[in-house]
């Protein structure tokens, strides 16, 4: 019966999961170029350390950033992980300061074992947000005004996002080396509006512009760890994974066109593409993790993706390359400590420094930030309550003109570990 109202349950999520991908209002104005804002990948215990994972892997947590942590799932277990967060983005010019938030669903995930050493996962995971709004009017006495225009106001706003299902698996091979893969799915859309109003509306045009992007197509994220057991329970991990590069399938289009306030409207351009010419390249990941057995964990990845090669329709010369190091610990005190709570909370702690693959008035954004988490664990069971608190700054390098973002993230996540497949001698 328990296992009927887990299943019910998860398809529940499942579909909810898939109705409210892509929608997070938080809104950004980085989130105008290209294919909108990446979003963190991985689940909240991760991201409470900063993000590391590529090196990482036990039998109660999806690390679906590396499939070869798959083969730690233990032969009895089925985990599931549901989060949402709550996002807040404080924007600031010099001169002026705006602020915008929203809470939404971040993922879901689901794992079980095929045998002993062979595990296999699935989610869905968000990959880039597209929401903004900007809204301005320019009146006599602005910097911006120009008598021979006359007072306008503009308008430029963005919605959707996209997202990946995935699904894959990952072996041990011997003693010490795993090797996994996943298959991805890409979807999603990002609608964008630019339009300008003009206050002289008897003799002028007033001018809008509309553009939509569609992404889909098969991705395969390969993976690869290196575990040695060391001395007092202590141990050494070391991981890499490969998200290949791939051309997806698109559909852009682009309407620009002017209207006068009596009904009167005239295309200027249009274009209408449905090729497989949109370009993502591969991301490549290292990572080493060293800790102790139930007590705790530290680790570091590097990542790097040469999105200069990138090609998104509507978007070209807005990408450049990107580095950036992740790091983070764990702490447990005492996992099976029977007299206190306190000593059975996980605490986790991590930061990220690199670079923002946008490049916007041809500045690349740099971006840094730091994070803080605890797994709270649920009675007699080794499932967890996740949360996790992330701070992240984004901004143009030393001396630059563009604004400073700072963007603050909260989460909470549970996570089921339950024994499905463990043989009873009384029921």
């Amino acid at each position: 019966m328990q296992h009927k109202l887990f299943i019910t349950i998860f398809i529940a999520l499942f579909s909810l999961a898939f109705t409210a991908s892509g929608q997070k209002l938080v809104n950004s104005p980085f989130s105008r170029f290209n294919i909108g804002s990446m979003e963190p990948a991985g689940s909240f215990r991760m991201q409470g350390m900063g993000g590391v994972s590529t090196a990482f892997r036990d039998n109660t947590t999806i690390y679906f950033s590396n499939p070869a942590s798959y083969s730690s799932f233990d032969t009895i277990s089925l985990n599931f992980d549901f989060g949402l967060d709550y996002s807040k983005n404080l924007l600031s010019d010099g001169t002026s300061k705006y602020k915008s938030d929203d809470a939404n669903f971040d993922h879901l995930l689901m794992s079980f074992p095929l045998m002993k050493g062979w595990g296999f996962a699935l989610g869905l995971v968000p990959l880039s947000n597209g929401y903004f709004k900007i809204a301005e009017t320019v009146s006599e006495g602005s910097p911006l005004y120009d008598p021979n225009t006359g007072i306008y106001s503009s308008y430029h706003a963005g919605e959707g996002g996209f997202n990946n299902f995935f699904m894959g698996s990952g072996i041990k091979i011997n003693k010490n080396f795993s090797v996994g893969v996943n298959m991805s799915v890409l979807f999603g859309q990002i609608k964008r509006t630019n339009q300008f109003d003009f206050a002289d509306y008897y003799n002028g045009f007033n001018n809008r512009t509309t553009e939509n992007i569609h992404l889909s197509g098969i991705n395969f994220t390969y993976g690869l760890q290196y575990t040695a057991a060391l001395k007092n329970d202590h141990f050494f991990n070391a991981g890499l994974s490969l998200i290949s590069n791939k051309n997806y399938n698109s559909n852009y289009n682009y309407l620009s066109e002017k209207y006068t306030a009596f009904g009167t409207i005239d295309t200027m351009s249009y274009v209408s593409e449905n090729t497989k010419k949109a370009y993502i390249p591969g991301t490549l990941s290292m990572g080493i993790s060293f800790g102790k057995k139930n007590k705790f964990t530290t680790g570091i990845d590097y990542v790097t993706t040469k999105w200069s090669a990138s090609v998104i329709p509507g978007a070209s010369g807005y990408a450049a390359d990107t580095k950036s190091f992740l790091f983070g610990a764990e702490l447990i005190p005492d996992k099976f400590s029977n007299y206190s709570f306190m000593k059975r909370i996980e605490y986790r702690i991590g930061g990220h420094v690199g670079d923002n693959y946008l490049i916007v008035n041809g500045e690349q954004l740099k971006e840094y930030g730091a994070s803080i988490g605890i797994g709270i664990p649920l009675r007699r069971t080794f499932s967890k309550t996740n949360l996790f608190f992330d701070f992240t700054r984004r901004t143009g390098p030393s001396g630059s003109i563009l604004p400073k973002e700072n963007y603050f993230t909260m989460g909470i996540s549970l996570n089921i570990y339950d024994r499905w497949f463990e043989k009873r001698k009384y029921d």
